[in-house]
Parts: C-alpha cells; structure tokens; sequence
C-alpha cells in the first residue's frame, strides 16, 4: 500500500475480532512510531504496550471513549518524557507525540490491522488516572488500540476546500 492509499483508508476502528498481534509487529508499529519527526530530533516519546486482559480492562475503565480496548490485540500508551530541559522549553511534546501515533496508525493498516487514537492530554483527570494506575512518571498522551478490524466504516474525512486560503 502507499502512502496516499494507507492515508485515504485509514479510519478509527471500535470493533474488533479475536486475534493476537505478532510481537515483530508490535515491534514495526513501535519502530514507526519512533521514525516520526520531532522538535530539534528531542524524540520525548515513551510507548507503554498494554498486552494482558487486566492492563487493557483497567485501561478501558478509566477512558470513557476506549471500551474497544478490552476487544483489540492491545492498547499502546503514548507517553511524553519531558525531563529534557529543551523538551520543556519548547513544549512541541504533543506535537511530537502526535506524529509518532500517525506513524503508528498508517503501519498499523500497512500490517493490516485497525486501530482508533484516544485522546488523553491534556485532560487533567485523565492524565492523573493513567499516570496513576500504571505507575507513570512521563505525561500519557493518548492510547492506541490496535487489533484485527471487524467492520470497515465508510470515511467520515473529505476535502474542504473553503478550509483552504491561498496567498
């Protein structure tokens, strides 16, 4: 698949089938989450894989949007480490963890599974929660569910072009 087709038929996915992720494929989404491109190369990004039922239940519990979870193969906590001094001056850290979940989401559908990003920062109560139950010391950014899709909805994205000023 090429970029333009994985970035036209990606879509967030809520419904999954029974399946269990290779490890050498969550090795190739995390490697793609670690390719994207970040603030003067800081990379502030720390990934969590939530692989057993308890850690994607507990996960699941906490984020109202993210019952799907307990469905997929697993769930993979963005988290942002902003002990770099220039991390925290420049505070491009959601920016750049935003990039790595793309990278992850578009190999996800390259490796043929779905996957749906779950916003986390910067919701105070949710931030605390996940930082809470799994003992975190870096900002949880999002989560991403991933797993074997069991429906493929219709795009819900299109060009707009009164969105779009040309100067």
């Amino acid at each position: 698949m090429n970029v333009s087709d994985a970035i036209r038929n990606r879509r967030s996915i809520r419904k999954y089938i029974d399946y269990k992720i290779p490890d050498e494929d969550i090795y190739k989404i995390l490697e793609a989450g670690m390719m994207a491109p970040s603030a003067k190369n800081t990379r502030p990004w720390e990934f969590v894989v939530l692989k057993s039922d308890n850690a994607k239940n507990k996960a699941a519990q906490i984020h109202p949007f993210a019952k799907h979870l307990k469905e997929a193969s697993i769930g993979i906590l963005v988290c942002a480490n902003i002990e770099n001094e220039l991390v925290r001056q420049m505070g491009y850290y959601p920016q750049d963890c935003g990039a790595a979940i793309q990278n992850m989401l578009l190999e996800s559908l390259e490796l043929g599974y779905g996957s749906c990003w779950c916003g986390l920062y910067p919701l105070e109560e949710r931030v605390k929660d996940f930082k809470k139950e799994f003992s975190l010391e870096t900002i949880p950014v999002a989560l991403v569910v991933i797993g074997k899709a069991e429906d493929k909805p219709s795009a819900r994205g299109y060009f707009e072009e009164s969105k779009v000023k040309y100067l």
